[in-house]
């Protein structure tokens, strides 16, 4: 018997799998963002670039784009029988590894010359799952484009600081004291 769904039908299954994407893919980011930080010493003493924008700004902006993209997500694994799903899928899940190894390479490892790789790589990733959820759900590649314009500027905001920090910040001692003049 072939029975196409109804829109209920659809809608339900878009919300069961936004109801699990969604916080997937926000839970994710919250991990990956633990494995390194920005208030270590060796971050504080980087020249900062004068695209730096304030640091609140992360937060907020990640928060968003990871509902956005776990939405997206969700509208590509809905999408029964649609041609190209699966391999939609597979393809944003090699991305997502890398998107969560950033902050872990950059912040963790104190490696900009490894962040940079590896952002050029997400930003690369990025555009191969924007084409392939195109196929599936126009809807789901136009949700992902405010975080191929977030990652385009987190890839030249991360060559910045290896401009901007050729030594990568590895001349300050990991014993530095701080020494107040009075």
């Amino acid at each position: 018997m072939n029975v196409i769904a109804s829109r209920s039908q659809l809608r339900a299954s878009f919300f069961r799998w936004a109801l699990f994407t969604v916080p997937l893919i926000v839970l994710l980011g919250f991990v990956a963002g633990q494995l390194g930080s920005p208030n270590t010493l060796w971050f504080q003493s980087l020249v900062k670039p004068d695209i730096f924008p304030p640091p609140a700004a992360f937060g907020i902006v990640w928060s968003i784009l990871y509902v956005m993209i776990g939405i997206a997500l969700a509208l590509v694994c809905s999408s029964w029988g649609a041609r190209g799903r699966g391999v939609a899928i597979g393809i944003f899940a090699g991305h997502f590894l890398f998107n969560l190894a950033w902050t872990p390479v950059f912040f963790g490892n104190q490696n900009i010359e490894g962040g940079l790789i590896v952002i050029a790589i997400v930003l690369l990733t990025l555009l191969a799952v924007i084409v392939a959820f195109w196929k599936v759900r126009k809807l789901a590649a136009l949700l992902l484009l405010p975080y191929l314009a977030w990652v385009g500027f987190a890839t030249l905001l991360n060559y910045e600081f290896l401009e901007a920090n050729p030594d990568g910040g590895q001349s300050i001692p990991s014993n530095a004291t701080q020494r107040i003049q009075l």
